[in-house]
């Protein structure tokens, strides 16, 4: 790959991008239901930022240490082995198809309301999804700088519609009396600690996404000192809006609607401006689904770059594009894996455990390449990289709290945890099928 290409500020929009989906514009249903009172929803929500800024310096330290285009591969394949980094990376490669595929139907579905009087049927919300995906193929297709400009304007707007929410706290005459909270159990600890891991499993979906930023590497100018403000600056603004998005979901439909509330967002626009701003607000709302499509077609082909790279995939997955440095097989690889998971994917809901199960593995995991990459990196030390404070404090918070949340799905729901752990397994397995063996004299990478 040639010289960096992306700003600070691009850096900080991808980061943003790559956190704020579709999470908080439901998620917050999901979390209000399984964490019972608002003293453990607003509970887990603050120690979920934390977490997240936790795991955001750790990153950030990860990335100016190492800071490589397809870095979230790499990562794995340096500190640990590469039939590990192989086998969560396929998983996240398909785990964010699943999730692109998902939010996009969720998307399909809100302009749905916009386009048809009675919402758009389920074959018409999965052709608009396709439109959605190919539409954002061709624009990345089109370079890495025209899709991150692309992506800076559809930030812009997604941010200005989580303002237009938060400012639903000017207008106390909308704020609702709160119901008396409905509560199932005795309250006793163990409860209140299962509802508080279950809260945080759709809290740490909503928080996720900002590691892959580091798949960059040295696309970003100045990397080592570009990628840890990125990731701070957008990791700090999307703690302080998600705190303040729910606080306005919590005053203007109160907590026992948020609970069974999935819609949460057009129901708040439709309370502020009528059933016109819900309709226009509907829009918008496919509109910042585009930018968690686009910068997800943005980021997961570097990944297959990466281990294409280390030869786990073809070299045909690295091939770019003479003129505009697209990594072209790679993005239509992953599109189509799009398209396709389009045709099998279940609610959000559904897989919602599943995702953040795999995903609370793969996070520990690549956070805990710290301690590898602090010992083979010494060198690096006072050379201008960035280096945490409170090490090892806050990988070790970012670990165990990850590591709570697997354990709270696995008690809840063993099955997915047993399906996710053969999934992983299988993918390990494949990479020793696939692996050529090395050439006399020949070294494989660490």
């Amino acid at each position: 790959m040639k010289s960096a290409k992306l700003t600070l500020f691009d850096l900080t929009m991808i980061v943003i991008g790559l956190v704020i989906g579709m999470g908080i514009f439901r998620t917050a249903s999901d979390s209000a239901k399984d964490a019972l009172t608002p003293t453990i929803f607003f509970a887990a929500w603050i120690v979920g930022g934390l977490v997240a800024l936790c795991g955001a310096l750790t990153y950030a330290e990860i990335g100016s240490r190492h800071p490589v285009t397809g870095g979230y591969y790499k990562i794995f394949s340096y500190a640990y082995h590469p039939s590990l980094a192989f086998s969560i990376n396929c998983i996240i490669l398909v785990s964010n198809a699943s999730s692109l595929s998902a939010v996009a139907l969720i998307g399909s579905g809100y302009i749905g309301q916009v386009l048809f009087h009675d919402g758009a049927s389920d074959a018409v919300r999965v052709i608009i999804a396709i439109i959605a995906i190919i539409v954002f193929y061709g624009v990345n297709l089109m370079g890495l700088k025209m899709s991150s400009r692309t992506q800076n304007v559809l930030m812009l707007i997604k941010i200005s519609m989580i303002v237009m929410l938060i400012a639903g706290l000017c207008f106390p005459s909308l704020y609702v009396e709160q119901a008396p909270v409905v509560t199932t159990g005795d309250g006793s600890i163990s409860q209140t600690m299962k509802a508080f891991g279950l809260s945080l499993v759709a809290i740490s979906f909503t928080y996720g996404g900002y590691q892959q930023t580091i798949n960059f590497g040295n696309e970003v100018k100045n990397a080592s000192r570009s990628i840890p403000k990125g990731i701070f600056i957008g990791i700090t603004c999307i703690i302080v809006l998600y705190l303040l998005v729910n606080y306005s979901y919590y005053k203007l439909i109160g907590f026992e609607q948020l609970k069974t509330t999935k819609e949460i967002a057009s129901v708040i626009a439709g309370k502020m401006f009528g059933q016109t701003g819900s309709i226009v607000f509907s829009g918008l709302l496919f509109l910042s689904v585009l930018a968690y499509v686009n910068v997800l077609l943005m980021s997961n082909p570097r990944v297959m770059y990466a281990m294409s790279d280390d030869g786990v995939l073809p070299a045909i997955f690295k091939k770019q594009s003479a003129k505009r440095e697209v990594l072209v097989t790679s993005l239509t690889v992953f599109a189509a894996t799009c398209i396709v998971v389009l045709f099998f994917a279940k609610k959000f809901e559904e897989i919602l455990s599943f995702t953040i199960f795999l995903d609370c593995f793969g996070m520990a995991m690549s956070a805990g390449a710290i301690f590898v990459l602090r010992k083979r990196t010494k060198h690096l030390d006072g050379t201008g990289i960035y280096t945490m404070k409170l090490y090892p404090l806050m990988p070790v918070i970012f670990i165990l709290a990850y590591t709570f949340v697997g354990v709270s799905i696995a008690i809840d729901k063993p099955r997915t945890a047993l399906v996710a752990i053969g999934v992983l397994l299988t993918f390990i397995v494949l990479y020793f099928l696939m692996r050529r063996p090395a050439k006399p004299g020949a070294t494989q990478a660490d």
